[in-house]
């Protein structure tokens, strides 16, 4: 069985020690330290001295031998911790990390923490923490798509260009169709929300017809002109180039920003916007309709007004989405574009980079 060492104080010592328990800047592990030497030294076992300061007998001993040894120097500093801990954790992060992002398991598109546990032969509660620390997120994912327009780079300083640095004495319209809007009627009535139970209501629909929305957003006030038709081919798009030309003000240029769909190219179309020297069309680049505002207006029309939306006809559908352009109207406010052109530009590149990386490395050797 061992002994615990004897404690025998010179009058420096115990002065030290006794200036620390009484110091008020004292950090509070030195003051315990002390107590437990000054104990030792009146002649009290470890294990009167556990139950005197509440503190295990193995941390008693702990600081009793290393007095024991090298006096106050011993209890004044802690000694230099072990990385060892520290080390394995990064490893076995680092292995976790890699067989996330470069491999797939052979069952399925993805990993979820128990089969890369039980693949890695390690904790699903590990993996968890490795990809919180790591923002991995294996479970999602998100569409994207890199323009290849030859002329991305100049369109794209062109759109934005429009936003942060308006020409004068002119309108900045974004237009765009919404096609497809479905009238749908649910096949049973909807459950209203209450206290501790959301709206509710069924699955399945009964589908009563669709409409097409041509709406143009005023990037300077926000407000929005809009009108609803069956189809979407030039002859209504031309209608309703007709419809911006008479609801806005007549000595004003309209610069209007829109994709590059068909029947925004069609030659009646050309024609007729010759006719028109007021209006100017700046092309989107392809795959690019992030770039235009209206595309977010949509997604406010379909959010507040449309998805959880129960129509019984064509008409219906129509009436809620001109009452909803009224109201958006009466209290616009535009959106501001913060992002410049050359920020944009680089994002993309790198993306192009990244995409040929991908290709490189799937290629055959």
């Amino acid at each position: 069985m061992s002994v615990a060492p004897k404690i025998v104080l010179t009058d420096d010592e115990r002065r030290t020690l006794e200036k620390w328990i009484k110091g008020r800047r004292t950090e509070v592990r030195l003051i315990l330290r002390a107590k437990i030497v000054l104990k030792a030294a009146e002649g009290m076992l470890n294990q009167d001295i556990s139950k005197a300061l509440n503190v295990p007998q193995n941390k008693v001993g702990r600081w009793r031998r290393r007095f024991a040894a090298k006096r106050i120097e011993g209890i004044e500093k802690d000694l230099p911790r072990s990385n060892r801990r520290r080390d394995e954790k990064v490893r076995l992060a680092k292995i976790i990390v890699e067989a996330t992002t470069q491999t797939k398991p052979k069952d399925a598109t993805h990993w979820s923490s128990r089969s890369l546990a039980k693949h890695l032969g390690m904790s699903a509660a590990r993996v968890t923490r490795v990809w919180r620390e790591a923002n991995l997120k294996p479970h999602l994912s998100r569409t994207f798509k890199v323009s290849n327009d030859p002329q991305f780079a100049e369109k794209v300083i062109d759109v934005v260009g429009l936003y942060t640095n308006p020409p004068e004495d002119a309108i900045v319209l974004c237009v765009d169709e919404k096609s497809q809007i479905q009238a749908l009627d649910r096949t049973q009535k909807c459950l209203p929300l209450v206290r501790d139970h959301s709206e509710t209501m069924t699955h399945d629909y009964v589908r009563h017809g669709t409409t097409t929305l041509f709406a143009a957003y005023n990037v300077f006030n926000g407000t929005v002109i809009g009108s609803c038709m069956p189809q979407h081919r030039h002859q209504e798009w031309l209608k309703f180039l007709k419809q911006i030309d008479k609801e806005t003000e007549s000595g004003k240029a309209l610069h209007l920003i829109v994709d590059n769909y068909a029947t925004h190219k069609h030659e009646n179309v050309k024609r007729w916007l010759k006719r028109h020297p007021r209006f100017h069309i700046h092309f989107t680049p392809t795959s690019s309709s992030w770039l235009n505002l209206v595309e977010r207006w949509f997604g406010e029309l379909t959010r507040k007004r449309i998805r959880r939306g129960t129509f019984r006809s064509v008409r219906a559908v129509i009436d809620a989405v001109m009452s909803f352009i009224k109201a958006h109207n009466q209290n616009s406010t535009p959106m501001l574009w913060t992002a410049k052109a050359d920020r944009i530009l680089e994002k993309v590149e790198r993306a192009r980079a990244m995409l040929q990386n991908v290709k490189q490395s799937d290629s055959p050797h």
